[in-house]
């Protein structure tokens, strides 16, 4: 797993993948005040990307790097 699921906070790391998708889904369904860290996130699969983009979530930490940081930055502010 790339998402370790704590109390109010999703830890994201490496590469997110569809498998990752269910678990993320039920999770924020679960927790309407739920927050992420991205900073250990390098890639993810489009499923992922569109829930986060969905719930929009309270972000904690950005990405280091990379193209998903400008998106991500862009729609979740």
């Amino acid at each position: 797993m790339s998402i370790e699921y704590k109390k109010t906070v999703a830890v994201f790391t490496d590469s997110c993948s569809i498998e990752d998708a269910e678990s993320l889904l039920t999770w924020l369904i679960d927790k309407p005040k739920a927050k992420v860290n991205l900073k250990g996130l390098e890639h993810a699969h489009t499923a992922v990307i569109q829930l986060l983009l969905a719930f929009k979530p309270t972000v904690t930490n950005w990405p280091q790097s990379g193209p998903l940081v400008q998106l991500l930055r862009q729609h979740l502010n």
